[in-house]
């Protein structure tokens, strides 16, 4: 595992948390487990990898409803400004105990552009997934 500062409660949450992509059916990405949903898509869209990726509650700090809402439009704009395909979604952890973060999945972000999407959008790490779609954490801190 890469050292990391984050701590081990942190990474558990991150790893049990479900990250669902609206408007594909069954399409529930789950950190080390593979998805052919996310698989059939990424091959409909002609690209072998794809990042999960929030604006929301910079290095694990809770924001207010409407500053995430804000964050989550301007990283969206963004995204569109440079032509990627985003689907939205959240990450919900199945046990509760926060709110679903608003998220968007970039098909054909390769790991190092989806890195650094995640650093510039201050996040403590993304879930992203190659040829093989499994899904898996990238730490960024």
């Amino acid at each position: 595992m890469e050292p990391t500062e984050l701590d081990d409660a942190l990474l558990e949450a991150y790893r049990a948390t479900h990250y669902e992509v609206f408007g594909v059916e069954g399409l529930v990405l789950r950190v080390g487990v593979p998805s052919e949903e996310l698989e059939g898509l990424m091959a409909s869209h002609g690209v072998a990898c794809a990042a999960f990726v929030t604006a929301c509650n910079p290095l694990g700090e809770a924001l207010g409803d409407e500053v995430n809402r804000a964050r989550c439009a301007d990283l969206l704009a963004d995204l569109v400004a440079q032509g990627r395909d985003c689907l939205a979604g959240h990450g919900r952890h199945p046990e509760g105990g926060w709110e679903p973060e608003p998220s968007l999945l970039v098909l054909g972000l390769d790991r190092a552009a989806a890195e650094a999407l995640g650093r510039r959008w201050e996040q403590n790490a993304i879930v992203w997934a190659g040829e093989d779609a499994t899904p898996e954490l990238l730490l960024l801190r």
